[in-house]
């Protein structure tokens, strides 16, 4: 009997590259509709250490009850309104808007506990993939092959396989850069806190902007005190200039595309906490310099003309990279995976429902990253003439930023 015939008399059988948050939806969604589903995450240990926060939209919470997770109030931190400060900390600007933000901890770990530890191998590197008439073929680092009837691409935005499969679509640098972190809550002074917490603040100094709101802290905790307050400051930074400076660590070695935290060199976070104290209102200086471990990442976007190759599908990241303002990444990535689990549901076809799902994500995926260019067009105009500038401030008021940042669109 082939592994073909093995293939089709068995629970059809799907395989997940990258166990990050796109592909632990998928592989929950699947595993909950009769597939039999094998991650392979390539880092060996835990993921659960990594990332910030994530703002929650509707559409990310139907992904997780499809998914089985329970949703109850740990899920995140509410906060009832958002706010603009001005450089010397006043209270620019107000509105009411209610929003849950969660972590990227929090999520990966009520997603991971959803799927028995069998359906998850840590580090499984992936070498290559193929299509066939029959079934996809993965190849592992280790000389293993395992076939299966579907392979979905969930490896993020340096997708290897997105690569392969389209060798000339390439990421697209911005013009800025992205200053992330975290700070405890009770590391921040008093004033700070009752300005900061409970609230999704911005602050809009001359040519930057930063973004900041509350999460959960250590232990996935969302109790008053033991939360951590999470902030995003973006800055322009040219790409021939200033950007390989800036990823350059200590030694010499330039990491293209993103610099590990540990190995941002001392000077750059000196100079960074100085930006900080000089231009931000006096409680976001404090939450960039008390913030553990900074980290920053080149703003990218990219765009794909498919999803689908035969039995291999495209997911999250790896499809369409869009500029992290409209706070979709995570529930994009939920969005394709409930999209690709329904499209499975309605076609026997493994081919014809891939193809399906190619087709409505990538229009879904397209419109979110326009919308996230139009939300960055004034960080972009920042390495630009004089007009464009001029042009990109106009539409830069507080309460347009409050209006439209990280905020449940329709696409």
């Amino acid at each position: 009997m082939t592994n073909a015939s093995v293939l089709s008399k068995a629970r059809p059988k799907a395989i997940i590259v990258g166990g990050s948050l796109g592909g632990l939806f998928a592989a929950n969604l699947l595993t909950r509709n009769g597939w039999d589903v094998d991650v392979f995450e390539r880092v060996p240990d835990e993921l659960a250490g990594r990332g910030a926060g994530i703002v929650t939209h509707p559409e990310l919470f139907d992904a997780l009850k499809a998914a089985g997770v329970g949703i109850d109030d740990s899920i995140g931190v509410k906060v009832l309104s958002r706010v603009t400060l001005a450089q010397d900390g006043s209270v620019l600007s107000e509105r009411s808007l209610p929003q849950t933000l969660t972590a990227w901890a929090k999520m990966y770990h009520v997603l991971r506990s959803a799927l028995p530890d069998s359906h998850y191998h840590s580090g499984g590197t992936v070498t290559s993939v193929e299509d066939g008439p029959d079934h996809a073929t993965v190849f592992l680092s280790d000389g293993s092959i395992h076939r299966a009837d579907m392979i979905i691409a969930a490896d993020g935005f340096k997708s290897e396989i997105r690569g392969r499969l389209l060798p000339d679509v390439k990421l697209e640098y911005a013009g800025y850069i992205a200053w992330r972190g975290l700070v405890d809550e009770m590391s921040l002074s008093k004033p700070t806190r009752d300005a900061l917490f409970e609230k999704f603040a911005f602050c809009l100094p001359a040519r930057e902007q930063i973004l900041g709101y509350p999460v959960a802290g250590q232990g996935n905790s969302t109790t008053p005190g033991e939360r951590r307050y999470n902030f995003v400051w973006y800055r322009a930074t040219s790409e021939d200039g200033d950007l390989p400076d800036l990823l350059t660590d200590a030694s010499g070695k330039r990491w293209s595309g993103g610099i590990p935290p540990t190995l941002i060199r001392p000077d750059v976070l000196a100079d960074m906490e100085e930006a900080a104290t000089t231009l931000l209102a006096p409680q976001f200086a404090e939450v960039v310099t008390k913030a553990k471990q900074p980290l920053f990442q080149p703003i990218f976007d990219l765009e794909v003309p498919q999803m689908a190759f035969g039995r291999v599908a495209l997911l999250g990241d790896a499809a369409f990279v869009a500029r992290p303002h409209c706070g979709m990444g995570v529930t994009k990535a939920a969005g394709d995976a409930m999209a690709l689990t329904a499209a499975l549901t309605r076609e026997a076809d493994v081919r014809r429902a891939l193809a399906e799902y190619s087709q409505v994500r990538t229009q879904v995926g397209a419109a979110i990253v326009q919308h996230a260019r139009h939300l960055g067009a004034y960080m972009q105009a920042q390495l630009k003439n004089e007009t464009d500038r001029v042009m990109a401030e106009r539409y830069r008021t507080p309460e347009a930023v409050m209006r439209e940042t990280a905020v449940a669109a329709r696409f």
